[in-house]
């Protein structure tokens, strides 16, 4: 049986210092920003909480800008359930602090993308997965280059949003890409689980990993500690390590 139990997302996770030397040695396929993204498509990126997006592709984000290539950021959650239990941010102003992150992150991006903000709860998607499946499917085109997290990803939201991206996108006949977010926290080394075989690596040039660096300190509320929250700050060291890879990974 599958459970997302299985998948934890725990202290520190895998080094970040292990996975790079693994990868290293994979002939994983390389792709480039205006092979992924052609003049003609645009690209969808269906984020689980404010920061995916640029956790997941902010490198790539930084470059389809600089291609002048279309882009709608969907934002499913507001992010507003992070810190329960802080006197200081309610989720009612958490979600208006994180929609204020996500457009300084864009900006730092150099991307002028317009954002759809569906207002799921936070820590809810699962349940409303077919509402996530309809509202994409009228989005999609069969033009859309779409990424969003990994179905296997650890998080119920990120693999919720995977599943419903997935149903979405098959159904409007859009390119898919999978991108591990906490995959790369709960997984082993060279985990059999992740699908090496539909792997692509995107390399990213120093100008775009410093705008992708740039865009995830937009994100304070993520970096920061809480007091009222002992498991802040949310994006942990080894979180952060991981935005300076000078590459993406996708699952085509």
């Amino acid at each position: 049986m599958d459970l997302v139990s299985e998948r934890q997302i725990a202290g520190e996770g895998t080094a970040e210092a292990d996975w790079r030397a693994w990868l290293r040695g994979q002939p994983l396929p390389a792709v480039q920003a205006d092979q992924l993204v052609q003049p003609t498509q645009r690209a969808v990126v269906v984020a689980p909480h404010p920061d995916d997006e640029v956790l997941m592709v902010g490198g790539l984000l930084a470059q389809l800008a600089r291609l002048a290539r279309r882009t709608v950021v969907v934002a499913v959650t507001d992010g507003e359930a992070s810190h329960a239990g802080s006197r200081r941010w309610t989720p009612a102003a958490l979600a208006r602090r994180r929609a204020d992150e996500t457009g300084a992150a864009l900006r730092a991006l150099g991307l002028q993308a317009r954002v759809l903000r569906l207002g799921l709860a936070d820590g809810g998607v699962a349940a409303q997965a077919g509402r996530l499946a309809r509202r994409l499917q009228a989005l999609l085109t069969p033009d859309d280059v779409v990424f969003t997290t990994w179905v296997f990803d650890g998080h119920p939201d990120h693999e919720a949003c995977a599943r419903a991206t997935r149903t979405a996108a098959a159904v409007r006949g859009a390119r898919l890409y999978e991108v591990p977010v906490w995959g790369w926290h709960w997984a082993p080394v060279g985990a059999a689980r992740m699908p090496w075989d539909r792997g692509r690596l995107l390399a990213l040039p120093a100008e775009a990993l410093a705008r992708k660096r740039a865009a995830v300190r937009a994100f304070a509320t993520q970096w920061q500690r809480d007091p009222d929250c002992p498991h802040t700050p949310v994006l942990r060291p080894s979180t952060l390590a991981r935005v300076e890879r000078p590459f993406e990974v996708l699952f085509a």
